[in-house]
């Protein structure tokens, strides 16, 4: 393909994908292919000759869309958005052309460069304190994903802890008390912390445990219930050393208490003694709300942590991959992820007057990422930004506020929150084993049939279904319309969803997939013993 043909195969390209865009509300949301199906539409190898673009071009339809879940139809309201725009699209044309691994300044300076301020400027939107700015001790990387700034921030606070409670031994006393030390080591989450955080502890080698949260908090970890947990974990001989918060939880929108997290922790291990707990702040999909003013209070405590995480691809416009971590002290991560062979030196990062970023992630190599960052932020302005975060929030709102006008049929269990409603069936018949059924059933019902796309879960032993639409194409009038889906198939199954023992008139349920134990039977009053 020359230059000549790839323009003609661009535009033609460019043409597909504007009309994806306008139709998009007119396709089925969730695929519903067979697993294995595409080996079945495709060749076992490779052509031996080269087949022309346009023939290429044809399959995008035929062959990959129906394998396509569309997550940037406004009918997508499953997991939480993973937003795509224009500019940013534009960004990684840009960046596929420049392509180079950038490792290290020199591998092209820009990319380096435009990188470290587009995230200071995304972190003054943010209104995080001036310690994560690259002007000071911190600094901004983007990571593919919050998961991965997890596991490069608990990698970190690991070697960090290690580092400064063995300082002052050497040898083999030191390789002992290392071991020793690791084999004692615990990262800590919420039960409603993403499972990202188990993960990397167990990448990294040490124990994991959950710190229980209630209703009564509203699914939010509290520093009481954080000092309940460190003072358990000490009596079992325990060295808590990571500690993961949240800014809006995956299943309700729950946003941890920093204010008395960091007020327990300043008594327990107070900040920057050896020793102390390194806090993470996982705002993967919330935390795109701080360009709000209105939100600006929840960054208050962040100054007293170590990091934070929020992914510019979920509701901020911009095309994945760009998840943007923040750390207090850069050196932190340097020390733990800085190798230096001898084929990556040279004198700038000798001169210890550039960064490299290498030395801030798990890969060695990297791509042009900030370019679309970059095209996002001038494209919208902060005004645009704000303008976005405000509407989706808006309509999650509307939702809510729709559930409230048949609480015959629904019950909403926490929000909205950061534009997410998270709701229960209310069943003809009482009893949390027909509640959770009939939820389960509605649930799977509305994807079965696909018109919208949803996603479960399961909130303090209650199954419930999560509704959130923020992509840059949602609109009310979606909204209106999975409402109406929602009642109808409940009205549907709540209709036919009880039938009965007839020698007993008693109500048959099956609970099979709804994780539910000790479930005995449901006795002529309707309630279950």
């Amino acid at each position: 393909m020359d230059s000549k043909q790839f323009k003609e195969a661009a535009t033609s390209a460019i043409d597909e994908i504007v009309s994806y865009y306008d139709t998009i509300q007119d396709r089925r949301v969730v695929s519903n292919v067979e697993p294995g199906y595409l080996k079945k539409l495709l060749p076992s190898a490779p052509p031996e000759e080269g087949e022309p673009w346009a023939d290429i071009q044809k399959d995008i339809e035929s062959k990959i869309m129906p394998g396509l879940t569309h997550w940037q139809s406004p009918n997508f309201m499953a997991f939480f958005p993973a937003s795509s725009s224009f500019p940013g699209m534009l960004g990684e044309l840009y960046s596929a052309a420049f392509t180079a691994p950038s490792f290290n300044w020199i591998c092209s300076p820009a990319v380096t460069e435009l990188e470290t301020i587009v995230l200071d400027w995304l972190a003054k939107l943010l209104n995080l304190p001036d310690c994560y700015l690259s002007t000071s001790h911190g600094g901004g990387v983007i990571q593919g994903s919050a998961s991965e700034a997890i596991v490069v921030a608990m990698v970190a606070a690991r070697d960090k802890y290690l580092r400064e409670t063995t300082s002052h031994l050497s040898g083999t006393e030191l390789e002992d008390a290392i071991a020793h030390k690791r084999s004692r080591m615990v990262a800590l989450g919420s039960d409603a912390s993403h499972s990202s955080t188990q993960k990397a502890a167990q990448i990294a080698g040490i124990r994991y445990r959950s710190i229980p949260v209630t209703k009564e908090t509203n699914f939010a970890l509290t520093g009481a219930a954080l000092a309940k947990a460190l003072e358990q974990f000490k009596a079992e001989g325990l060295e808590p050393f990571y500690l993961t918060t949240t800014l809006g939880t995956t299943s309700t929108c729950a946003v941890d208490d920093f204010e008395s997290i960091a007020s327990t922790l300043a008594k327990y291990a107070p900040p920057d003694v050896p020793g102390e707990i390194w806090v993470h702040v996982d705002a993967a999909y919330a935390g795109a709300a701080l360009v709000c003013s209105e939100y600006h209070h929840l960054t208050a405590a962040f100054k007293d942590f170590h990091s934070f995480d929020m992914n510019m691809h979920k509701w901020l416009l911009t095309n994945f991959d760009a998840s943007c971590l923040y750390v207090k002290k850069r050196k932190d991560l340097i020390d733990a992820l800085s190798i230096m062979p001898s084929y990556l030196r040279n004198e700038f990062s000798e001169s210890g007057l550039v960064t490299d970023y290498r030395d801030w992630q798990i890969p060695l190599g990297r791509r042009f990422r900030s370019l679309k960052i970059w095209f996002v932020l001038r494209t919208y302005g902060v005004k645009g930004l704000q303008a976005h975060i405000r509407k989706t929030i808006k309509l999650g709102e509307t939702f809510a506020g729709l559930l409230e006008t048949r609480t015959d049929l629904f019950e909403i269990v926490t929000g909205p929150s950061f534009a997410l409603t998270v709701f229960t069936i209310v069943p003809k018949v009482a009893g949390r084993a027909v509640q959770d059924k009939i939820t389960k059933d509605v649930y799977e019902t509305i994807n079965k049939r696909g018109e919208i796309y949803i996603t479960s879960s399961v909130v303090d032993g209650v199954y419930v279904i999560r509704v959130v639409s923020a992509n840059p194409l949602a609109e009310e009038k979606y909204i209106r319309k999975a409402f109406k889906i929602v009642v109808e198939i409940t009205e549907e199954l709540r209709d036919g969803a009880l039938p009965r023992d007839k020698s007993s008139n008693s109500v048959i349920i099956d609970v099979k997939g709804v994780g539910l134990e000790n479930v005995a039977a449901l006795n002529g009053s309707g309630m279950v013993n």
